[in-house]
Order: C-alpha cells, then sequence, then structure tokens
C-alpha cells in the first residue's frame, strides 16, 4: 500500500450551483450545504453519496479540536480510516497545540476506498493549501491496519507509523435498519462495518468513533479499559445533534470487553 498522487475529478465529482441540477433525493441536503461546507461556493466537490455521511465543517472543527485536547499530546499521527470528501482529515491537518499556531499532529493521513470521492477529498483540501499536508491513501482502511501490524515492510515509508504515538479517527458508514427510527439505535447492526468489526481493528490505539446520535450507549461503555472512564460528546448544529463521537483509549492486552 502506497500514498496516492494528485487524482482528477471526475465526472462522480461535482459541485452543484441551481437546485436543478440536484437529483431530488439529494436536494435537502444542498439546500444545507453553507451549513455543512461554509465555503462551499468556494469550489467544493462533493460526490452524491458523500451528500449522506460528511461531517458538517463546524462539526469536523469541534471534533478536531475535542480530539486534540482529549487525545495524548504524545499521539503525534493522526488517521482518518474513513476519509469521505476529507471533511475531518481537512480539519484535523489545521488543528493547532495550545500555542495557536504549532500543528497539532506531526503527520495526518487520510484513507478512502473510493478514487473519486479521494479526488474531492484533495482538491477540497486545496481549497484551504493543505493538500499537501495530508498523506492520502486509496484502499481499504481495514487491509491498511492489518498491514501495519502483520507485515509493515509492506507499506510505503509515509505509511509506516509507530502505533504508540498514532491515534485513530474514524466516521464508518452508518447504514442498516433502525439507524433513522430506532430511539436507540443498536450498534451490532450497523452496516456494513459493525461496533464489533470496528473496535477489533481499532482496540490497539486510541480512537475516536462518530457514531449516529442515538447509537446504544450500553454498548459503547463496554468498550472502555478496566478502571477507565469514555469521553462520549453529542455535537449539534442549530441547536439540533448531527452526531456523537466516542473517544475510547487502546485497550490493555487484558482486556476483552468487546461483544459480538
Amino acid at each position: 500500500m502506497k500514498r496516492a498522487n494528485k487524482l482528477p475529478l471526475t465526472s462522480e465529482c461535482h459541485h452543484w450551483t441551481r437546485l436543478n441540477e440536484v437529483p431530488w433525493d439529494l436536494q435537502k441536503y444542498w439546500q444545507q450545504r453553507f451549513t455543512i461546507f461554509p465555503y462551499y461556493n468556494e469550489g467544493i466537490y462533493m460526490t452524491q453519496d458523500a451528500w449522506f455521511g460528511v461531517t458538517p465543517e463546524p462539526v469536523a472543527n469541534q471534533i478536531a479540536r475535542d480530539l486534540s485536547s482529549i487525545i495524548s499530546p504524545s499521539k503525534t499521527t493522526v488517521i482518518d480510516l474513513f476519509a469521505g470528501v476529507g471533511a475531518n482529515a481537512i480539519s484535523l491537518a489545521l488543528s493547532t497545540a495550545e500555542d495557536g499556531s504549532t500543528p497539532r499532529w506531526d503527520k495526518v493521513i487520510a484513507i478512502e476506498l473510493d478514487a473519486p470521492t479521494l479526488a474531492c477529498a484533495q482538491h477540497n483540501a486545496s481549497l484551504h493549501g493543505i493538500a499537501d499536508d495530508i498523506i492520502w491513501v486509496l484502499g481499504d482502511s481495514f487491509k491498511y491496519l492489518e498491514t501495519l501490524e502483520k507485515s509493515p515492510d509492506k507499506l510505503d515509508d509515509d505509511l509506516r507509523v509507530d502505533v504508540e504515538s498514532t491515534a485513530l479517527f474514524a466516521s464508518p458508514p452508518w447504514g442498516g435498519p433502525g439507524y433513522r427510527t430506532d430511539e436507540i439505535f443498536d450498534l451490532n447492526t450497523m452496516e456494513p462495518y459493525n461496533l464489533a468489526k470496528l473496535h477489533g481493528a481499532y482496540r490497539s490505539m486510541d480512537h475516536a468513533l462518530y457514531l449516529p446520535r442515538t447509537s446504544d450507549l450500553r454498548q459503547i461503555v463496554k468498550l472502555a479499559p478496566d478502571d477507565t472512564k469514555l469521553e462520549v460528546v453529542q455535537y449539534c448544529v442549530e441547536g439540533a445533534s448531527k452526531a456523537m463521537v466516542a473517544y475510547i483509549p487502546a485497550a490493555r492486552d487484558e482486556d476483552t470487553h468487546m461483544e459480538t
């Protein structure tokens, strides 16, 4: 697995400027475009699927601030495992230490499985002048983590990181029955990756999971290492909760809390 070069925008990448250009099922999202990306008119590009799952920029910025303070300063690399069109990776790359000027992270890696989506992310980061500050990877983040653990020599030098000084951020797809309708969402039914799959891959490092706002806290609390409290934060836009993030410390070897 290696660092991705600059990818071209394709016909699957869009910057719609008029409502009549937008598919009907995306029109309500497009009408919130300035809430999602306040600088949308500067030339933000999206794929159609990205409208359903993009983190609104104000939320991404607050998450970046929270991650910087909740995660130990000894963690100097952060990996965005589902980069999408770049909202979270951009905010992480722009986040600073307490002095307000020094970058919080020495290295920001952003992994995305879909090429047009990654092209949008690279383009959107370029609008902030930081595209070259992020290491972009076109590939499967689960395979990346597995390779990092078992065969790091198969990774490019830029992608070999010290697990002890690395934190993970994951905003996975939220598919599955009940996500929009259940009063309490069962994270074991989330598709295509349920809570067991996610935590099983991430448990060796401090990680933050961006989850539906109605996620079952009883399932999340089981991820905590013994005698450790979790930070779980609800993030709102204009008074409405959009999502929660669980900040989870790395598991110790003896911790076996994950239920499938």
